[in-house]
Parts: C-alpha cells; sequence; structure tokens
C-alpha cells in the first residue's frame, strides 16, 4: 500500500539540491520531506499544494546574521524580527550575540535569550555565542547549552557589553572552536588601523566613506586568515565589504586554509556614488563602497569565494539614525533588510544573469551548512519541509508601512523590487503571523 503523506506539494518550477529548477512532487511527514518524484508522481497525501509556473518553490531561506536585541533593549524583538522573516522567506534565523543585555557570551545569557524568545517566534531560531576578553572559558560551554558557533570582533562594537578582542585572543578562540567543531565568526575591521584615524563626523558620504577606507577591512582579513592557518579552525568572515580582501580569501582557500565569508543584500545592490548627504539610513559598517568594487563582491559570489549572503539586520529606532542631522559619525550602523533581503538580491542577480538557484544557494544552502543546521536550506529526502514560495517575475515598490521590522526604517524605502514571497512554509505548514510556531533550535538537535 502506498505511503500517504501528510502534505503533497506540486511544483511546475522548483529548486533542487543541485541548484537547478525541475519539476517535481514533494510528499511530506512528519514536518520533513519523505519523497520527492515527478511532477506526475502517484502521491497520495491528506492536503495537496499546487505550485503554477508564475511562482517558484525555493528552499527557506536561512539568515545567519541578524541582530534580535533581547531581552534589554528596545531596538529588535524576537516576535517584530521573526514575523519579518517569514514575510521575507526566512524559515530560520540564526542570532547575534550582542546588541541584547546581557551579551550572549554565558550559558546563562544564552538561556535568558531563550526565555525572551519562548512562544514568540515565528520562525526557527538558533544562537550564536560571542567571544569576548575574559571569555575563552565560556565557549565551551556554551557549545555544549547549544550554541552553533562563536562571533567576535576585531573592532569597537560600539557596545560596551561586547568589547573587541585582540588578534592573539582571537586566535586562542579560534584553536578552542576548532577542537570543538565550531567556526568563529569575525567582524574583520582592523582596531589598530581604526585608531590611527580620525572619526568623521558631517553630513557627507563621500567623506564618512575616506574615513572607513579598505585597509580597515584587508589588514584584519589578512589577520584572520594568519589564525586560521595556524590553528587549523574555521575562521568566517562576517559582512564583507572590501573587494580587495576577495582575492586574499581565495588565495587562502586554494591553499587549504578553513576561511569562509559572507556578504550582504545592501553591498551588492547599493553603491556609494548614489548616497546623498545626509542619508544616514544607508549607514552601516564595514560601509557601503564604490559600483567598482561592487561589481568585484558579485563577481567573489559567482566564482565561490564569498559563500553567502545574510543580512546583518540591525535596525536603529528612528531616533538612533540621525536623519534629521543627517552625521554619519552619530548615527547608528545598522542596516533594515530582513523581510526584503530576496527581492532586494534578486533584483540585481535577474538584471546579472544569474539564476534564482544560485541566489537559493547563497542565501539558504551556504547559512545552512556554517551554522550545522543538517536538516536545513536544502529540498532534499530528509529534510525540514522548509519552503518559500517566491513569485520572480512579479514587482512592487518598497513602503516602510509594511514592514514588521520593529522600526521599519529602511534605504530601499520607493524602491521598486522584482520577485514576491507568495508564502513561507516551515516544516510544511504556511506560516500564521497570528500564531508563533518557531522552535528554537540548538546544535546536534535533529
Amino acid at each position: 500500500m502506498a505511503e500517504e503523506f501528510e502534505l503533497v506539494i506540486r511544483a511546475a518550477r522548483a529548486i533542487s539540491s543541485r541548484g537547478d529548477e525541475v519539476a517535481c512532487t514533494i510528499g511530506i511527514v512528519d514536518g520533513r520531506i519523505g519523497a520527492i518524484g515527478p511532477v506526475d508522481a502517484g502521491f497520495s497525501g491528506r492536503r495537496e499544494m499546487v505550485v503554477d509556473g508564475d511562482t517558484v518553490l525555493m528552499p527557506g531561506l536561512v539568515d545567519t546574521h541578524a541582530h534580535i536585541s533581547e531581552p534589554g533593549t528596545e531596538l529588535e524583538g524576537f516576535e517584530t524580527a521573526t514575523k519579518s522573516a517569514a514575510a521575507g522567506g526566512i524559515t530560520t534565523l540564526v542570532d547575534m550575540p550582542l546588541d541584547n543585555i546581557p551579551s550572549t557570551v554565558t550559558v546563562v545569557a544564552l538561556e535568558q535569550k531563550r526565555t525572551a524568545a519562548h512562544g514568540r517566534v515565528h520562525v526557527d531560531v538558533g544562537f550564536w555565542g560571542g567571544l569576548i576578553p575574559g571569555h575563552l572559558d565560556d565557549l565551551a560551554p556554551l557549545w555544549d547549552a547549544g550554541a552553533l558557533g562563536f562571533k567576535c570582533f576585531m573592532i569597537d562594537s560600539g557596545s560596551p557589553h561586547f568589547p573587541n578582542v585582540s588578534v592573539e585572543l582571537m586566535e586562542k578562540g579560534l584553536g578552542i572552536a576548532r577542537d570543538l567543531g565550531a567556526p568563529l565568526l569575525v567582524h574583520a575591521e582592523s582596531d589598530e588601523v581604526s585608531r590611527a584615524l580620525e572619526v568623521y563626523h558631517g553630513r557627507s558620504y563621500a567623506a564618512y566613506l575616506a574615513s572607513r577606507p579598505r585597509e580597515i577591512e584587508n589588514v584584519a582579513v589578512s589577520e584572520v586568515i594568519d589564525a586560521a592557518r595556524r590553528t587549523g579552525g574555521h575562521a568566517h568572515i562576517v559582512h564583507l565589504s572590501s573587494s580587495e580582501a576577495v582575492p586574499m580569501i581565495a588565495a587562502a582557500r586554494e591553499e587549504g586554509v578553513t576561511v569562509t565569508a559572507e556578504t550582504c543584500p545592501h553591498y551588492l545592490t547599493v553603491t556609494a556614488e548614489e548616497i546623498a548627504d545626509g542619508d544616514t539610513l544607508c549607514k552601516c559598517s564595514p560601509p557601503i563602497r564604490e559600483a567598482a568594487n561592487q561589481e568585484h563582491l558579485w563577481s567573489g559570489l559567482e566564482h565561490g569565494v564569498l559563500d553567502q549572503v545574510v543580512s546583518d539586520h540591525s535596525p536603529g529606532t528612528v531616533a538612533m539614525k540621525q536623519l534629521d542631522t543627517g552625521d554619519f559619525g552619530s548615527a547608528w550602523a545598522g542596516i533594515s533588510s530582513l523581510q526584503l533581503g530576496l527581492p532586494v538580491v534578486w533584483t540585481e542577480a535577474r538584471r546579472r544573469g544569474v539564476p534564482l538557484g544560485k541566489v537559493a544557494g547563497w542565501m539558504s544552502t551556504a547559512p545552512a551548512e556554517l551554522a550545522g543546521l543538517a536538516h536545513k536550506g536544502r529540498i532534499e529526502v530528509g529534510f525540514d519541509a522548509d519552503f518559500c514560495i517566491f513569485a520572480p517575475d512579479q514587482s512592487f515598490t518598497v513602503d516602510p508601512a509594511t514592514l514588521h521590522h520593529r522600526h521599519p526604517v529602511t534605504p530601499y524605502a520607493g524602491r521598486t523590487l522584482t520577485g514576491v514571497v507568495r508564502d513561507t512554509l516551515l516544516r510544511g505548514q504556511s506560516v500564521d503571523l497570528r500564531e508563533a510556531r518557531g522552535r528554537m533550535l540548538a546544535r546536534g538537535a535533529a
């Protein structure tokens, strides 16, 4: 007797685990993909969904760089962040260990995070632990408690609760992470180079950019590569902005050094030349650079040197963005994009002739692999039935009032983007923003 599935999805277009577009039928049982067959497969299900040819069934996006700043702040919260994620086709978020109070640098703080999130998440959520001075001995307990890996800053993070580490401490942390089998995520900007430069205050974006040259990143990336080479640990460069670091990473990987890197939607779609003076909505750190730099970032993605595209969703309040003064020196360095990442990236990728399957690899598969989420990021038997149903040819204009972010300020306001998320499925169920059904993920959990 043929197996009856809980849900059968018949898709005229789906992104396979190889990244190509296929027609298929998917049978789902217990929230996971139980079978994949041809589009006319005779699967029987208690429920059936048909995905027509105007939409594409993608694996649910996995965003491993989101700042959910609870407990202890009024920045971004679990409920608003995960609603935004679901509306943007994201089925899994991994939360950064800073901007909340206390920072996630102890097991106690990790449990406080989980308590703050309990019953309030609309997608699945995991947590990075933090490495700061005085907390090397907390890495192993955090790992044992389910943290997915660790994050550190080589430059002032802007938070007094999350001080930066020295190059030496970063390397020690990388050695511990290696022994645990964990990645160490590094905000790679050089404190030494930064201290030699003056902080810019004013409305000129060109002047602000000049105060944050590529050298700040290049020096730090070189130091991270050297530490990964010496320790054999897995170093991951977060939110790479400087294209000059791309060949450094490529050479290191050819040498066998375990170093991976990500970039973000804003670095791939906004250029320094188009940022108006005083437009602090576009301030982030590292900064958005010139069009020529952007071209090389795209090349790094397409050649596999950069592994993934994640949001670095870090929204400040309207007041923190200094919209009234336009002062780049004082404005919060963070961009709200959680709900918009896929259409932002797809709009530019489509213009460049990059297939949607490649985008799925950057925004679903690779981030899941970084975080060790063995059942996320692919449409494959045994994987969670997490899907984004995406209309790749439909356009819309960004209206901040439609965003679920706690503080819906975004540099994309008024932009026309291509690609609309029609539905988001978590373990085979459409996400209902009135009901929090997400789970908290821990390392090693099935």
